[in-house]
């Protein structure tokens, strides 16, 4: 077979390697942990890194089909490019505002909220199953102009971002809240 899959543009190839380090973050944090350990809230109504994980999972199920919407868009309206890309202030300051540490402490919507309890092993699957699906719709997204291509907010409907920067603030937002558990699991009151 010759050629084999066509490459990622190099910056959808560092989206890539961004959510599978998400992956392996999550695989490293999660290994030695109990499943006590890892439903352990600090405090009632407090985050445990179970939630902070499924957070991630609302997230994606609720962020991966307005992917799909802008994809579907700027092909349709063959809106093409290589890059590298330049993206704008207010995509960039939604990144920089959602790298960890957090900047400011925000309150998730209620339909990206984590279910109040899942077994583990169900939590960790979904999470790693999303993180293929984004690196799919990186694979999709091939060849498109990063900076005029458009996609909804996953907070705000009428906010619209270029595609490199949602691709951009998904992998921040995994990275905020896998710092978050990674913070819970090193709090003095955690269960040896």
């Amino acid at each position: 077979m010759a050629g084999g899959p066509l490459a990622l543009a190099p910056e959808l190839d560092d989206f890539r390697r961004q959510f599978e380090d998400v992956t392996t973050a999550v695989n490293t944090l999660i290994e030695p942990l109990r499943d006590d350990q890892f439903a352990w809230s600090p405090a009632p109504g407090a985050w445990s890194v179970a939630h902070c994980l499924d957070h991630l999972n609302a997230t994606a199920r609720h962020y991966l089909p307005l992917l799909d919407e802008g994809i579907s868009e700027a092909i349709r309206r063959g809106i093409y490019g290589e890059g590298p890309f330049t993206y704008s202030w207010l995509g960039r300051l939604f990144v920089f505002v959602n790298e960890p540490p957090p900047r400011f402490r925000a309150s998730a919507q209620q339909r990206v909220h984590p279910a109040a309890s899942r077994p583990r092993h169900e939590v960790v699957a979904a999470l790693r199953a999303y993180q293929v699906q984004y690196v799919d719709r990186l694979r999709q997204a091939n060849g498109l102009d990063l900076s005029r291509a458009r996609v909804r907010s996953p907070v705000a409907g009428w906010l619209r971002f270029s595609l490199g920067s949602g691709f951009a603030l998904m992998a921040a937002h995994e990275r905020r809240h896998i710092w978050q558990a990674r913070n819970i699991t090193e709090m003095p009151t955690f269960p040896a």
